[in-house]
């Protein structure tokens, strides 16, 4: 008895660490699969939506679902246009922002006795704008040539949906198994459609003030930093921090003065502040049933693992886990650590 219960931990502890190194090596083509829920999730919420009104209250599910993904395609392409010209503009004032940094740096010498160019260099190396910019250029064309392998799963997908159903009766042919597997289904479908509906609602609301703020102080490309605001407070705990750390230090570097840069913190960090304390707890309330410590270490977990699309991920993977974990009873106990206050919803 002890052999084999020996025996299945050794091999649960394989399983893990086999699961991990996949995860890790096999990421340019997990990830891009991962992104295709994710936006497969999303279409399913906007069709949700336009599904409500009375004029395509009848509709037919695949007119639905084509309306859906091309909304969402029209919105990537006109953000990722935008984008790509706030981008040009900051390239082409990158000379502005070098000489800019020489003179704070000059003031801060002067100010505090301190050489504060050969400090930094000390910690970070030489402080190559051009290299920065290459790095964001680079991260972009990355995600342009992982779109179009998002794009091609998101198709399969939304093929495979439409006899999803005529599959899991057939694995399923006892009625109860069939309808509690699809209860199980509906609820992951449920809870993440709902969190990323309720964050992107938040996080729009914080990238448009924000914008309308940078806009305000005279901030260049001022899309660019509210899309990243935006896309950054799907990370938990710090996304909110570093979204106002970018945008407060790259108005130091624009106008060569520590005021713009005090106001982007103050307006920018109030905002986050705002809707991350009351906006944000309201609307999200109980409906993700996660300890915050869990939000924390899933966050660095993935993060590890897949870098920032990791941390965006990070929140949504464990939900299904939670779920998913909760239905088995060697997975209960696993379920009930990582949820918020031990109490799970049976799915009947």
């Amino acid at each position: 008895m002890f052999y084999m219960e020996s025996t299945k931990k050794i091999f649960y502890l394989l399983f893990a660490v086999a699961l991990i190194l996949l995860l890790i090596y096999a990421q340019s083509l997990i990830v891009p699969l991962v992104l295709a829920f994710l936006f497969w999730f999303v279409i399913r919420v906007v069709k949700k939506l336009i599904h409500k009104t009375k004029l395509t209250k009848n509709w037919p599910d695949w007119l639905m679902t084509a309306l859906s993904t091309i909304v969402i395609l029209v919105i990537i392409a006109f953000s990722g246009k935008l984008i790509s010209s706030n981008i040009q503009q900051l390239s082409r004032s990158m000379p502005k922002y070098e000489a800019n940094l020489n003179k704070i740096s000059n003031t801060i010498d002067t100010t505090f006795n301190i050489d504060l160019v050969d400090e930094l260099k000390e910690i970070s190396g030489d402080l190559e704008f051009g290299a920065i910019l290459g790095s964001i250029f680079n991260a972009i064309s990355g995600l342009i040539s992982n779109g179009f392998t998002i794009l091609l799963y998101l198709i399969f997908l939304l093929l495979e949906e439409s006899v999803f159903q005529r599959k899991l009766k057939a694995i399923y042919k006892d009625e109860k198994d069939y309808k509690h597997i699809n209860s199980i289904l509906s609820a992951i479908d449920h809870s993440v459609g709902s969190y990323l509906s309720l964050k992107s609602l938040t996080s729009l609301m914080t990238g448009a003030l924000s914008y309308i703020a940078l806009l305000a102080i005279g901030i260049d490309a001022p899309f660019f930093w509210a899309f990243l605001i935006f896309l950054l407070n799907f990370i938990p705990t710090i996304g909110s921090l570093v979204a106002t750390i970018f945008p407060a230090v790259f108005a130091m570097l624009q106008f060569g003065d520590f005021t713009p840069a005090i106001l982007v913190l103050a307006i920018v960090g109030g905002i986050q502040i705002i809707i991350g304390n009351f906006v944000d707890p309201r609307l999200m309330g109980s409906s993700l049933n996660m300890s915050t410590l869990v939000v924390f270490l899933s966050l660095v977990i993935w993060g590890a693992i897949w870098g920032v699309i990791g941390m965006l991920l990070s929140v949504p993977i464990t939900v299904i886990m939670i779920l998913i974990l909760s239905e088995f009873p060697n997975g209960r106990p696993i379920a009930i650590m990582l949820s918020k206050k031990g109490d799970l919803k049976k799915i009947d």
